[in-house]
Parts: structure tokens; C-alpha cells; sequence
């Protein structure tokens, strides 16, 4: 069966029971049909002095093409936590379509742990990013209407720039302004993909709608012929732009298809942002439950350590265990063994492979000071052989581990990694940030490059250099560091899966983001609008003669 076939099996609960299991009122409750709704987010206060549950990070090491599932590790996990008596709620981030319709595909999990309906997860859901996309470009339209009427502040430079959640790369690079009216200036622009909307990054660090106006408002779109910036509250935009977003900080309420409750709400771009769910349905969840499972963007090089970074340290939490989702095929293939060869039986390659899984760990447990616990997703192509050195090996380094069979078996699948995380989530850690918030930009980098990365130092372009003492010189020092690299490697180069020999990281260009509150270092050739793949998922998604819709996976 495919993933929507199995989805489409089970009989999902109403949305009003779900809630109920979270203890949230009906009345509380805004239903989209039968099986999702928003929470109000009036929950808060009547949560206010309920003490907060354990919340549970789930992260992986570096991402490959073959897929390593921490998504359906999360699910699963909730699942399992479920299975053995405990309350439990997933808070997870929204899918974007532009993977769906793409090479990655959709973002609920997969066999017999997902969350549901997935369909509708997967396509407009609530409206939240739509709701976004209509923001981003409302101010758009604005910065110039204001050009067009005379430009009375002076805008010479605008950095602000359009969206819409597809994968479409013909706009990357395009030309706006072309219709030959007086007053419109033509000039080069771009798009970026909806969930790479600094919008999108402050609906998911706003902590109400109130905070969510004052970071929209500090949005710079722009610069001034004095170099100065111009914000979004020089145009008087950020009231209107948060009507459009007063439903979409609603966090969203759906479930697994075992009935665990989920919170899926914000999807920022885990390169170009911090790669993980909003604030408010994080630490509302974990007011709801006694276990709140959640998940961090790519591996935990970059994801993790922005969650821990950028949004612990803005919301003022931290998880109490870290989760580690690895597979045998993605051991194998960061220990250089070829795609083609991936599933035949190789322990010199896990052998290789286990370095990158190793730093991973190292890296939450003595620089981050977190509990971890390695989960090995099992596919049906690893051997009991495969299975039992990576356990013996990590057993050698005194780290925990747990098969994970939910993709099979559903929430009986992690009864075990369930139980072990009930303990561990009670040992005492030793939590701290990588870097001091005070630290100036440049060390900041380094230290996440040399401490995380493991590289032996950073170079900075000249175009970063310029706009590092820019963003120091205007007062914005003092924020987090969000570095956007490629996630298939700790180095900077994609092709470098094993990173055997001393490596730097090079900073080609530097961001400013001050809404959102952080400050983005570009690594590497990313894209923030990618390309559909030669042959697109969208070529199989369709709609049968009974209305249901097929060929999501």
C-alpha cells in the first residue's frame, strides 16, 4: 500500500475528540471541516500556570537522497509514547508545496505513522503559508506604490522580495517595473519560495499577534541614498500586513492515524532561516501534554543547532532529549559507499559512515550538554548484521540507541526508543549555547563553524566583511547567527560527505533579517527559490473518479 492508501484506510477521529484529549474546549476550537482546526490562541491563558511538560527534540545526521524519515521517527515516537500510557502531542512544521510537487514529496510521515489527513496537510491545509505569501507580497506592492508616488523616503535600494510557494526557477532572476508608465523605475528582482519569506520566520519566533506587528514592523525593506535602512513602519504597512496573518498564528490542530493529537503550524526554510515549527505551538504544546515530540530541519549541523541557538534561546526553552535519526543506507552512503551499492551488505562502509553520526552526537551531548539517544530507522533492505554493529558500536561509546520499526508496525514500532526516552528525558543535563549573544558577528560564525562544523577556520568575502561591519555599524550585532549552507555535508561543499581532510567554511554573503530577529550567513551556492526535478512529483498526483486524491507520497 502507498502511503496516501494507507492513510485513506483508517477512520480518523473528530477534530472536537482529538482536542479533548489535550483537554481544550470545544469552544476553543476553530474547525476546517472534520479532522483539522486552530486552536484560539486565548488557550494560553487559561494554561498560564500549568507547569510545562518534557519536550523532545528530534534530529538526524546529514540528509542523502535516500530519504532518513525524522519526520516519521517523530510520529512514531508520540505514537509509542501513547502506546505506553503517556500524553503526548506532536508539534511539527508545515509542509510547503513546492516539495511536494517537487522531488522530496510531502512532509507527514510515512507507512503506518502519519499524521492526518495528509492530503490536506500536504496541499493549502489551513491557509497558513497562502496567508503569508499574500503578506510578503502586500508589501511588495506597497514599497512601490510608494516609489510610483513620489518616494518620500528616499528608497534607493530595495532588498525586499516577492514570493509564491512553487518550485519555479525562472524566477530566480527577473525584471519588474517593464510597462513604460512615468514614475515606474524598471529593475532586476527575484522571488523566493513562500517558506523563505522572512514573514514566515516571524510568524514561527512571534510569541503573540501583538509581538508578531512589532517584528513585521521591523522588517528593513530597503536602503536610503545614506545607506540608511528603511523598515516596514516607515511605510506604515505592518497593521495591514498583520490582518492577513491574524488567522495564520493560530497554531493548527490534526492527528496521527493512531489518534495522537498534532500541533502543525510555520515551515520555514531550514537553510535560509531556522528550520523549524512556530514558538507559540511549541511551548503550547508542551502545556497541553506531558511529552511534546518535535523536529528540527536537515541534519543536526544546521537544524538542530538553530533550534537550540536561535529559537531556545528566544523562546526560553530546551529539550529535556535529543533524538538522533539515523538509517543503515545513510551510513553507508556518508562512509562512501555509491547509491547503487547502498543496499548491499557492507560493514567497512558503516564502518566509514559512523564518523559523521559520531560528530552529531558529540555535538548535542558535550557542546549543547543535551541527553541524547541515537533512533536507527529500520528499512527492509538492512540486514540483522548491518543492525547489530551499529548498535555494538555506539554501545562501545556508551550511547543509547533504539531500532525504530513505525514505518511497519506504527507506534508498536517504538515501544522501545518510547520507554528509554521516559527515562531519559529525567537525567540531568548540562545545557548551553554555542556562542554569547554578545559575541561580535565574526566569532559567532567561527564558533558554530569550528565547534559544530569541525572546520579549522572561516573566510569571509569582501561583500560579507562590508555588510558585517554594516549590520555592527546600524546597531544589530547582538542577534543569533543563521548559517545557510548545504545540509548534505558539515563542510560546505556538497560533495564532501566525509569531510576526511581540514576544511574551512567561506561566508560569501551576509543578511540582515531584523524582524525576524537574526542575522543570516550564506555559505555556498544556496537557492531560497528552487527548481522542479526532470520529472516532477506533480506528474503523479491526480484525482480519481471518486474525488480522492492519489499519488502523494
Amino acid at each position: 500500500m502507498t502511503d496516501i492508501e494507507i492513510a485513506n484506510s483508517v477512520e480518523l477521529d473528530n477534530i472536537s475528540d482529538i482536542a479533548r484529549k489535550l483537554d481544550i474546549d470545544e469552544k476553543d476550537i476553530e474547525c476546517y471541516g472534520k479532522y483539522k482546526a486552530k486552536i484560539s490562541n486565548s488557550v494560553f491563558n487559561k494554561l498560564k500556570d500549568k507547569k510545562e511538560g518534557k519536550l523532545i527534540l528530534v534530529t538526524a545526521i546529514n540528509p542523502t537522497p535516500l530519504g532518513e524519515g525524522k519526520t516519521t521517527v517523530s510520529i512514531a515516537i508520540a505514537d509509542g509514547l501513547s502506546k505506553i500510557g503517556k500524553k503526548s502531542v506532536l508539534a511539527l512544521r508545515e509542509p510547503s508545496l513546492g516539495p511536494v510537487f517537487g522531488i522530496k514529496g510531502g512532509a507527514t510521515g510515512g507507512g503506518f505513522v502519519q499524521v492526518a489527513p495528509m492530503e490536506e496537510i500536504n496541499l493549502h491545509f489551513t491557509g497558513d503559508i497562502h496567508a503569508i505569501t499574500s503578506a510578503n507580497n502586500l508589501l511588495s506592492s506597497m514599497i512601490d506604490n510608494h516609489i510610483y508616488f513620489g518616494n518620500d523616503l528616499d528608497i534607493q535600494e530595495v532588498t525586499w522580495k516577492r514570493c509564491v510557494d512553487l518550485n519555479d526557477r525562472q524566477l530566480r532572476k527577473i525584471q519588474t517595473g517593464l510597462s513604460g508608465e512615468k514614475n515606474i523605475v524598471p529593475r532586476d528582482d527575484s522571488f523566493d519560495i513562500t517558506v523563505a519569506s522572512e514573514i514566515m520566520a516571524i510568524l514561527c519566533l512571534s510569541e503573540n499577534i501583538m509581538d508578531l506587528r512589532e517584528k513585521i514592523g521591523s522588517i528593513i525593506i530597503g536602503y536610503n541614498s545614506n545607506k540608511k535602512p528603511v523598515f516596514v513602519r516607515d511605510l506604515k504597512a505592518e497593521g495591514a500586513m498583520t490582518v492577513l496573518l491574524k488567522e495564520a498564528i493560530k497554531p493548527n490542530i490534526v492527528q496521527t492515524l493512531e489518534h495522537t493529537p498534532a500541533l502543525i503550524h510555520g515551515g520555514p526554510f531550514a537553510n535560509i532561516a531556522h528550520g523549524c515549527n512556530s514558538i507559540i505551538a511549541t511551548k503550547m504544546a508542551m502545556k497541553l501534554a506531558d511529552y511534546t515530540v518535535t523536529e528540527a530541519g536537515f541534519g543536526a549541523d544546521l537544524g538542530a543547532e538553530k533550534f537550540l541557538d536561535i529559537k531556545c534561546r528566544k523562546a526560553g526553552i530546551k529539550p529535556d532529549a535529543v533524538v538522533i535519526v539515523t538509517t543503515i543506507k545513510a551510513l553507508k552512503y556518508h562512509g562512501g559507499i555509491e547509491k547503487d551499492k547502498i543496499q548491499e551488505e557492507n560493514l567497512k562502509g558503516l564502518k566509514n559512515g559512523m564518523s559523521n553520526l559520531y560528530k552529531h552526537i558529540e555535538n548535542i551531548k558535550d557542546k549543547f550538554g543535551l541527553n541524547v539517544i541515537v533512533a536507527i530507522n529500520r528499512f527492509n533492505t538492512d540486514t540483522l548484521t548491518e543492525i547489530e554493529f551499529v548498535q555494538e558500536k555506539l554501545k562501545e561509546k556508551g550511547i543509547s540507541s533504539s531500532l525504530v520499526e513505525g514505518w511497519a508496525k506504527g507506534g508498536k514500532g517504538a515501544i522501545d526508543i518510547a520507554t528509554k526516552l521516559v527515562n531519559l528525558v529525567e537525567q540531568q543535563e548540562n545545557f548551553k549555547y554555542i556562542y554569547d549573544i554578545e559575541d561580535s558577528i565574526k566569532t559567532k560564525i567561527e564558533k558554530v563553524a569550528k565547534e559544530i562544523y569541525g572546520a579549522i577556520g572561516v573566510k569571509f568575502s569582501e561583500i560579507a566583511n562590508q555588510e558585517i561591519e554594516r549590520i555592527e555599524k546600524l546597531g544589530f550585532g547582538n542577534l543569533p547567527i543563521c548559517i545557510a549552507k548545504t545540509q548534505y555535508s558539515f563542510s560546505d561543499d556538497p560533495k564532501n560527505l566525509e569531510c576526511k581532510d581540514p576544511f574551512e567554511i567561506t561566508i560569501r554573503e551576509v543578511n540582515l533579517k531584523a524582524g525576524a530577529g537574526f542575522i543570516v550567513a550564506i555559505s555556498g551556492k544556496i537557492m531560497t527559490m528552487p527548481g522542479l526535478p526532470k520529472v516532477p512529483a506533480a506528474e503523479s498526483i491526480n484525482v480519481d473518479e471518486n474525488e480522492k486524491i492519489i499519488g502523494i507520497f
